[in-house]
C-alpha cells in the first residue's frame, strides 16, 4: 500500500488508516482485524483516550508491544471523563494534556506517541497554552509530532497560524464537501496534511447504501439521497464500486495524506484496503461527482 508523508514530518503513513474506535474491547475479534490491517500494508492506527474509556488504547498497547517500531500510533486528548464515568467535559489546558499523555503512554505500553492530536478545540480555549503543552511534549520526546482533530474552520486557522501541527483530522466525503471551501486549500498551502474520516458517510457511500437510507444527511433530504446515490454508483460503475470511489475521492485531493476508516470485520478491512489500492478517479468522474453533489458550507460562526 502506498505511503504518504504526513505534512513536514518524518512520518510516512499508509493511505488507509485504521480507525480503531470500532474494534470493541474483545481481543478475540479485535486482534484478527489488526493483524489483517498489517497484512494489507496499513501502518497508521488511530485511537483516542476517550474510546471505551481508554480500553481502546490498551488494546493497541497489548497487540503492538512486539512490533511497535513498525507502526504509527495516533491518539487524541482533550475530553476528560467525569468521576462517574457517564460523561465527559472539555479540557485543553496544559496541565490536563501533560497528565493525560502519561496515562495514554501507560495504556499504549509505549514511551512515545507518533502523532498526538487535540480531540476538538474551540476559540474559547487558551490556544497559546495548548500549543505550549504539545511543544513541550515534543521537546521532551514523549510525542514525535502533533496535530488537531477538528471540523471548525476558525479553530483550524488559529493552529495553522500559530503552531507546528503536521496534520488536521476532519470529516470529508463526496456528501460532505465542506473542507473543500477553505480548510483543504489552507492546509495544502501551508504544507500540513489532512487526515480524513467518514469517507463513506455512515455507509451511504457503500455498496449497501440502501440499508442506510432511513433519513437525510447534512444538507441532503432523504428524497435527494434516493436520487443521487444510485446515480453516483452508476457514474463510477465501469471501474469502481461505490466504496472505492468514495475513498478515491478523498485521496484525489493533494492535501489528503490518509483516509481513516473503521472496520468491524476482516472482510470490511480488506474491502477498504482494496478501495485505497484501486485506480484513481478520472478528472471527468471527479467533475461529474462535484456537479451532482453539494458544495456544503460550514457555519461561519464555528
Amino acid at each position: 500500500m502506498k505511503k504518504t508523508q504526513l505534512g513536514s514530518s518524518e512520518l510516512y503513513v499508509s493511505q488507509l488508516g485504521l480507525g480503531c474506535m470500532s474494534l470493541g474491547t474483545d481481543e478475540r475479534t479485535a486482534f484478527p482485524i489488526l493483524e489483517a490491517a498489517m497484512e494489507q500494508g496499513v501502518n497508521y492506527f488511530d485511537t483516542a483516550d476517550l474510546y471505551d474509556m481508554g480500553q481502546n488504547e490498551k488494546l493497541l498497547g497489548t497487540f503492538f508491544k512486539q512490533n511497535r517500531e513498525d507502526i504509527i500510533i495516533a491518539s487524541k486528548v482533550g475530553n476528560k471523563w467525569n468521576d462517574k464515568k457517564d460523561g465527559w467535559t472539555w479540557d485543553a489546558s496544559k496541565s490536563y494534556i501533560k497528565e493525560a499523555v502519561k496515562q495514554s503512554l501507560k495504556r499504549l505500553n509505549t514511551d512515545y506517541i507518533d502523532l498526538y492530536q487535540l480531540h476538538g478545540g474551540t476559540l474559547e480555549d487558551n490556544i497559546k497554552e495548548t500549543i505550549e503543552a504539545f511543544e513541550d511534549l515534543k521537546e521532551e520526546g514523549i510525542i514525535r509530532y502533533y496535530g488537531i482533530s477538528s471540523i471548525r474552520p476558525n479553530v483550524i486557522r488559529e493552529y495553522v497560524k500559530y503552531s507546528s501541527i503536521v496534520s488536521v483530522m476532519m470529516q470529508y466525503s463526496m456528501l460532505d464537501r465542506r473542507p473543500e471551501e477553505e480548510a483543504l486549500p489552507l492546509l495544502a498551502e501551508n504544507g500540513i496534511s489532512a487526515v480524513t474520516r467518514g469517507p463513506v458517510a455512515k455507509g451511504l457511500l457503500s455498496e449497501n447504501y440502501q440499508k442506510k437510507l432511513v433519513k437525510g444527511y447534512l444538507d441532503y433530504s432523504l428524497e435527494e439521497l434516493q436520487t443521487i446515490l444510485p446515480k453516483l454508483k452508476e457514474i463510477v460503475a465501469d471501474k469502481h464500486t461505490l466504496t472505492e470511489a468514495a475513498l478515491q475521492y478523498n485521496l484525489a485531493n493533494s492535501a489528503v495524506a490518509s483516509v481513516i476508516a473503521g472496520a468491524s470485520s476482516i472482510e470490511q478491512l480488506v474491502e477498504n484496503a482494496k478501495a485505497v489500492n484501486s485506480e484513481p478517479l478520472s478528472s471527468g468522474e471527479m467533475e461529474t461527482i462535484k456537479k451532482m453533489t453539494k458544495a456544503n458550507l460550514y457555519d461561519q460562526h464555528r
